[in-house]
């Protein structure tokens, strides 16, 4: 069974994320939405809303659990006997960053692949940093976000 790691702090959670965890939810046994709790990037909403965002979004998918970790991305797959990290590219300008991850990565955790799927075209230009600034701007991100998303930002102001 391919258990699959889907990483990430999700702050927010966008249609790009949710298109990827459905087309990997239909060629893996089961995904683990990973959701960070990392301090360091000071994330606009709390984990424990960000968990609670992605199980709205994503419930509807039976093979999709949602976890939030706060441990070593190489060790919270051991933990959890996944075999594959999963992560999206949207542009070429991902590809070196998540290059030197996925190769840190397989030092720390050897037997665990790093997989790599590219959101739908009408996602690929769509990141969380840039729904966070729209919606801090009072701008209308209903085209980038499911509608509990957009009301949990717009609460956040």
């Amino acid at each position: 069974m391919n258990v699959v790691v889907y990483p990430g702090t999700f702050d927010p959670i966008t249609n790009g994320h949710t298109d990827l965890v459905e087309r990997a939810a239909r060629m893996f046994d089961h995904i683990i939405v990973a959701i960070a709790d990392n301090p360091k990037k000071q994330p606009t909403l709390d984990i424990d809303t960000r968990v609670d965002l992605a199980n709205e979004v994503l419930g509807h998918l039976h093979n999709v659990e949602i976890v939030g970790f706060s441990n070593l991305l190489a060790d919270f797959v051991q933990e959890k006997n996944a075999n594959i990290i999963l992560r999206g590219l949207r542009a070429v300008s991902d590809f070196e960053y998540e290059f030197q991850l996925a190769n840190m990565n397989r030092v720390l955790a050897p037997n665990v692949e790093s997989m790599f799927l590219t959101p739908a075209e009408q996602y690929s230009y769509i990141s969380s940093t840039l729904v966070r600034e729209i919606a801090a701007l009072n701008g209308d991100i209903s085209k980038f976000v499911h509608p509990a998303v957009a009301k949990a930002l717009k609460e956040q102001q």
